[in-house]
């Protein structure tokens, strides 16, 4: 807890521990299944940023009474029920309480060996910094809330949002990854600064690498189409992040932009990023984009420029 890793890890003996995290929100999406698939992703997510598998999970749902018919909330825990199914973890029961606003999420068990445990503090000077999912899912949500996101973009990010991130496990199990986390509501720069800060180190950031989850994102923000979240992320990570004159108030706010179920944001040594990205590729992540590279610095400092 003490440097605000991904989920609780618990040691069992020498072979096994426990990690343990739960997750919910209310919905970002009008379609009940896709809403329960993210949500489920979503938490499944911290067990596989830490390198675990997950073993079993409990459903977190809150509805209002009398307001959704009850095959709405059937779709979205069939949608939850789905994911967790890919991720072969059992949901083995959960809880349910009335509230005026929808919410779902999991509460997730997973297991991992305790030599293997992938966590925020662990980031070297030289290592390379490696992003598995497209940024912009804060802002498209937004346009989804607004009804000004085009329908094809919607499309591309609820597909980012529900894919698993069961990469974070295999490249844990073969001892690839020197540290990670997942990129979710403090969006990319909040969460690298939180690795730099647990590690002790700085990072150079390349701006004309960020994987977008449509070109429709830029649109979307220069119609001021950005959640409030966005912003607030922003205003606190510049308190630890330079940007270079060339760099847009578009990339800074797609940089602080608050995920929903985000990508792995990765360290991994320069001698491992073969082997990496070729199970990054195996695995069909969505993005396997070289952001920049861990560096040595006195202060956890991010400096971002272009090029």
């Amino acid at each position: 807890m003490a440097t605000a890793d991904d989920a609780g890890v618990y040691l069992l003996d020498d072979e096994r521990a426990l990690v343990l995290t739960v997750d919910y929100f209310t919905p970002i999406v009008d379609d009940p299944r896709a809403y329960g698939q993210i949500a489920a992703a979503n938490s499944l997510s911290d067990v596989f940023a830490m390198g675990g598998r997950p073993l079993t999970a409990l459903n977190v749902l809150g509805m209002p009474e009398g307001v959704l018919p009850v095959q709405v909330v059937n779709s979205i825990l069939r949608g939850g029920a789905a994911k967790a199914t890919e991720a072969r973890c059992a949901i083995v029961g959960g809880h349910t309480i009335k509230n005026p606003e929808p919410f779902y999420g999991l509460s997730v068990t997973g297991l991992v060996h305790p030599d293997r445990i992938v966590t925020n503090a662990n980031a070297r000077p030289g290592d390379v910094i490696l992003l598995t999912k497209p940024l912009g899912t804060g802002i498209v949500t937004t346009g989804i809330k607004q009804g000004t996101c085009p329908p094809a973009l919607a499309r591309a990010a609820v597909t980012a949002m529900r894919a698993l991130n069961i990469v974070g496990a295999e490249l844990a199990e073969r001892r690839l990854v020197r540290a990670g986390t997942d990129v979710t509501g403090f969006g990319l720069l909040g969460h690298l600064g939180a690795i730099c800060r647990a590690s002790g180190v700085g990072a150079n950031l390349d701006a004309s690498r960020l994987p977008v989850v449509g070109p429709g994102v830029w649109k979307l923000i220069a119609e001021d189409c950005v959640p409030g979240g966005t912003r607030a992320n922003l205003q606190t990570a510049e308190e630890f992040t330079v940007f270079s004159p060339d760099i847009s108030e578009a990339q800074k706010l797609l940089m602080a932009d608050a995920q929903t179920s985000g990508g792995l944001l990765l360290c991994v040594p320069e001698t491992n990023l073969h082997a990496v990205r070729r199970e990054l590729r195996r695995q069909r992540t969505l993005a396997e984009a070289v952001l920049g590279v861990v560096v040595r610095s006195s202060r956890p400092v991010i400096q971002v420029r272009v090029g």
